[in-house]
């Protein structure tokens, strides 16, 4: 796991994909955010998205999930603060590709062996489309290497 000091400002890269299946969506969507455009294909024909989506409970949580199983893990110690938005929709078997750029880091002053990191993610689909941007700071473990 990486901590504060290994961080590069300014260079979006790759975390992790995932692709979503209609059956993840649909269960999901039972146990979360049982909306009847989240759970019957026909319902979600006749929505305003025009076909089955993923909630955007569960587009988050994928992105917490492929977090977790990156390489580039940083050892985060409390999330700060976010801000998201769902620009699109997540259909099902659509490859999601998740990236990040950290924006910005200053060490903590009332905790000094940890640092403050601002980051981007965004979660696009096949086409190229963000399903979702957030803007999120979080306190980051340092390693005592002065950077």
């Amino acid at each position: 796991m990486n901590c504060y000091e290994d961080i590069v400002l300014g260079v979006e890269f790759e975390i992790g994909r995932h692709t979503p299946s209609k059956e993840e969506i649909i269960t999901f969507a039972r146990q979360w955010d049982p909306q009847p455009f989240h759970l019957d294909e026909e319902a979600g024909r006749q929505s305003a998205i025009g076909a089955l989506c993923a909630s955007s409970c569960h587009t988050y949580a994928i992105s917490s999930l492929i977090h977790s199983r990156s390489p580039h893990r940083l050892k985060t110690a409390a999330m700060l603060g976010m801000q998201m938005a769902f620009p699109a929709p997540v259909l099902p078997d659509e490859e999601l590709a998740m990236y990040e750029t950290y924006l910005d880091k200053r060490t903590s002053i009332s905790r000094p062996g940890f640092g403050i990191v601002t980051s981007l993610t965004c979660i696009r689909n096949s086409s190229g489309d963000d399903v979702l941007t957030m803007k999120s700071s979080f306190l980051v473990e340092r390693s005592g290497d002065d950077p």
